[in-house]
């Protein structure tokens, strides 16, 4: 039996991208991803302190396959590496944009916008794509003292990755609810997030392993 998980004050829940476009009938809609909704709401209850994660691009951005008049899910080489084409999804301001109506985390203190910038694309809730760029959530948590990053949300092998990959990287302890999450899985996508998080010691555990 998967001893509990008893949540301190050094802990915090993000949950990332809850939003109707990556929800289904959204323009870049993951498998049931409404599924993880209930869910990041029983485990968000648990926590005191939460941060809601939101993709937030402004019109015309580059990681958008319209802009470069090419298929969806297409790559293309972009100044900091290789960039998966998507449908136009979460522009500011935007039904698609918005979270989901049925996610109940009233509690959160900071919701962290994140792909403001037209040129470069941010998986990660931490930096942009480049790896570098900062969207000043690390310092937000390093300042208020977290030490423990749990990860819940959409899509496990991009968003949720990419974030843990980078909270990693500088330092917390990460732990991912692997089933509030869920993937789009695009070529071995998901196979490879796993061997991320074997190889950087991210666990992954269930909502009912945390009291």
């Amino acid at each position: 039996m998967t001893r509990t998980i008893v949540i301190g004050e050094g802990d915090i829940l993000l949950a990332v991208d809850v939003q109707n476009d990556f929800c289904p009938g959204g323009a870049l809609a993951v498998p049931r991803g409404d599924e993880v909704v209930p869910l990041i709401n029983l485990v968000a209850s648990r926590f005191q302190n939460v941060v809601l994660v939101q993709d937030w691009h402004p019109p015309g951005h580059q990681s958008f396959a319209s802009v470069h008049g090419k298929q969806p899910y297409e790559t293309i080489a972009m100044p900091y590496g290789l960039q998966v084409l998507w449908p136009d999804h979460c522009v500011q301001d935007t039904w698609g944009a918005a979270f989901h109506q049925d996610l109940a985390v009233l509690h959160a203190a900071l919701v962290l916008r994140k792909g403001i910038h037209k040129q470069i694309d941010s998986y990660s809730a931490l930096y942009e794509n480049d790896r570098k760029t900062p969207t000043g959530l690390c310092g937000y948590l390093k300042e208020r003292g977290f030490q423990r990053l749990f990860l819940a949300g959409l899509a496990l092998d991009f968003r949720v990755r990419y974030t843990a990959e980078d909270a990693s990287r500088e330092g917390f302890a990460v732990v991912v609810v692997e089933d509030a999450c869920r993937a789009i899985d695009v070529g071995g996508s998901l196979d490879d997030t796993h061997r991320c998080f074997a190889a950087r010691a991210i666990r992954c555990v269930a909502v009912d392993d945390i009291g």
